[in-house]
């Protein structure tokens, strides 16, 4: 839980440091950065909870 929260961190300030540099330069690229930051992070988080409710339905069984 601790790597996950580690990760959840540096997605925000990842996010949020390209979302600042975007309002102060105007640079697109930028928010293209957010954007693909944010898409990697909702993916990693679906692979977590994947392995969660996995683990759920395994452990009865088990």
């Amino acid at each position: 839980m601790l790597v996950l929260r580690i990760v959840g961190l540096l997605l925000v300030l990842g996010i949020a440091g390209s979302i600042l540099l975007w309002l102060l330069t105007g640079n697109r690229r930028y928010r293209q950065w957010a954007w693909k930051i944010f898409r990697a992070g909702l993916v990693v988080l679906f692979v977590f909870l994947s392995l969660f409710a996995l683990e759920r339905l395994l452990a009865p069984m088990i």
